[in-house]
């Protein structure tokens, strides 16, 4: 999901209208052309993925973790100033909504890649198609590593508020979205990537007060699109369960202090960088991907 989709529709009900968007993102990153930067300390974290199957490699300390959530904010992947300030609103969102970002499925979990893709999403988003800042609060690479999106994300999540995103159209007032790198019509989601997910989403919870067999959701659960490919989509019952054990499991001390119960329907009118239908440019010498049917 690199762009906000198209045909909103009340709760999770779809419009049958037709939509057409392209995920430029999956040629670019493919083709390397990510400016990653140079640095000996990114080329020292670079590093290629485990295989889906192994969780060896889940044994990492540095690794996302609800209990002590490491989360890279927009400085540390150098995030250009919005063009304003997201708007804040005083309350929790009621769901947390799962993407993909529909970009080749890269084998480089660095820093440096995971950095490269949010300065890209962003640049895209605010250059592309002219909104004021990148569309999603938080994003995970195929690595594992979670970084903030849009502007005051972060700080909103930790006071139990809600920066809003352009990332489901006419929702965007109710909802927080993660944008997971990668492409899962067909393909599994890496072990590292579905680790750190289950512990945003634990991390999530625990902030808002939600419950995930409500709050976890998918892209297509409002917009009519594919997003978040329908193996990721499969799993998200799997997810949900995941997370509720978790949470089941954890010491009260680690839940952290109880929030207001969000406004069950939120207003269904876009913000006004919530931008309507319409196709992403192609880039010349780059293969496109259509994520609608």
């Amino acid at each position: 999901m690199i762009e906000q989709s198209s045909g909103g529709v009340t709760g999770r009900e779809r419009d049958g209208s037709p939509v057409t968007r392209r995920s430029v993102l999956g040629g670019v990153v493919g083709a390397g052309v990510l400016a990653l930067g140079s640095s000996a300390d990114h080329v020292a974290l670079a590093s290629p993925l485990p295989d889906p199957g192994d969780a060896g490699d889940l044994d990492d300390p540095g690794r996302f973790m609800a209990d002590a959530p490491n989360v890279h904010p927009r400085a540390d992947w150098n995030a250009r100033a919005p063009r304003r300030p997201a708007t804040v609103l005083n309350r929790a969102p009621d769901r947390i909504i799962v993407h993909h970002t529909d970009t080749a499925n890269s084998d480089d979990g660095s820093l440096a890649h995971a950095y490269g893709l949010s300065r890209f999403i962003q640049d895209f988003h605010m250059d592309k198609r002219g909104w004021d800042d990148a569309g999603q609060q938080l994003t995970i690479s195929r690595g594992g590593i979670v970084m903030e999106g849009r502007n005051r994300s972060l700080k909103s999540v930790r006071a139990g508020v809600l920066a809003v995103g352009a990332q489901v159209l006419h929702h965007n007032e109710h909802t927080i979205g993660i944008e997971n790198e990668g492409s899962y019509m067909t393909k599994e989601v890496p072990d590292r990537l579905w680790a750190s997910l289950v512990e945003v989403c634990v991390w999530l919870c625990r902030e808002y007060d939600l419950t995930p067999s409500d709050a976890i959701v998918g892209h297509r659960d409002y917009n009519k699109t594919a997003c978040p490919g329908d193996v990721l989509y499969a799993r998200l019952p799997e997810l949900r369960r995941s997370v509720g054990a978790r949470l089941d499991g954890a010491p009260k001390s680690s839940q952290g202090k109880p929030r207001p119960k969000p406004r069950p329907k939120p207003r269904p009118e876009p913000f006004p960088d919530d931008q309507g239908p319409g196709q992403m440019p192609d880039f010349p010498g780059f293969p496109s991907f259509d994520d609608f049917n």
